[in-house]
């Protein structure tokens, strides 16, 4: 499987030289010249998306956090600990502003709008954009440098990396892969952005929408016409509605889905959001057994 073999190839090569730099470029320069140890510059900080909440108390820093994402469910104490400051494509900036951030992290073009009041109000801004499981890797290497993490940062990526080399070589084994459909929203329909297909076929499935999965937003993910699923024929369908509880039976009632494989053998499965969509350790973590676990259930049916 390439995705396994790829992930750790880059880390070797790319990622792991990143640790022990002398030079990153979030510390603080006077205390380099003057000799001094390197100390992260930023003490409290806003996530406005939850993997970086999540990949922060991973990391032992969540000391740093000054404010958190209603979103956030990992880890579950976070919300105890931590002020909710905004939803996620919604928020108000004076309570964001409110917790004294001296770093606010936000992810993709969704946040764009929120993060542009920030900016005006003089806060420094970093906007993650990872759409890949490389760009999960790359997120949890620059967090780690932002908070002085780096060895806890180098822990984590080898424990994910191998992970994803293990599924590559479970699945390699496979005598045969089914068809996975996944299924991101409903109305319209969308399909699964790229880490998600890459997750699939490490789990041992094929996507029937990888051709689609690294568009650059959703926009290129939607299915227009219904019937190209039915043409596609999956032999498993997967409900993630980004916040919302999937509906199998909603599903299946779509005109002509009961032809599809995976409906005529009742394998339209839910995976929860929370486990898949956001993009950080716990669509590794969470989301890869959980598809895994589905592939073995399409295995154990002998279902041809």
């Amino acid at each position: 499987m390439k995705y396994g073999g790829a992930i750790i190839a880059r880390f070797t090569r790319t990622v792991r030289p990143l640790f022990g730099q002398p030079w990153p470029p979030h510390y603080n320069a006077r205390k380099i010249f003057a000799g001094e140890p390197l100390v992260s510059v930023h003490r409290r900080i806003a996530c406005l998306s939850a993997e970086t909440v999540e990949t922060l108390y991973l990391l032992g820093a969540e000391k740093h956090i000054a404010g958190i994402t209603g979103f956030a469910t990992r880890p579950g104490r976070a919300r105890k600990e931590k002020p909710t400051i905004c939803g996620f494509s919604t928020g108000q900036i004076h309570r964001i502003l409110a917790v004294e951030p001296d770093l606010i992290l936000a992810f993709s073009d969704m946040q764009a709008e929120l993060v542009a009041d920030a900016i005006r109000a003089g806060v420094e801004v970093h906007v993650f954009n990872q759409r890949s499981l490389e760009g999960i890797l790359d997120m949890i290497v620059t967090l780690g440098l932002l908070v002085d993490r780096q060895p806890a940062a180098e822990m984590l990526i080898s424990e994910l990396a191998g992970r994803l080399a293990a599924a590559a070589a479970h699945a390699a084994s496979l005598p045969k892969r089914p068809r996975v459909y996944f299924e991101e929203w409903h109305e319209p329909m969308i399909c699964g952005i790229g880490w998600v297909s890459e997750l699939i076929e490490l789990a041992g499935g094929i996507d029937i929408f990888a051709d689609r999965a690294h568009k650059p937003d959703a926009r290129g993910r939607i299915i227009d016409d219904t019937d190209e699923v039915i043409r596609r024929a999956p032999d498993v369908i997967i409900g993630s509605w980004c916040g919302q509880r999937f509906r199998p039976e909603r599903l299946a009632a779509r005109p002509g889905w009961d032809a599809i494989p995976a409906v005529r053998n009742g394998l339209v499965l839910e995976l929860k959001s929370a486990d898949i969509l956001t993009p950080g350790p716990s669509a590794i973590l969470e989301g890869l057994p959980q598809l895994q676990a589905a592939v073995q259930r399409w295995s154990t049916l002998h279902i041809a």
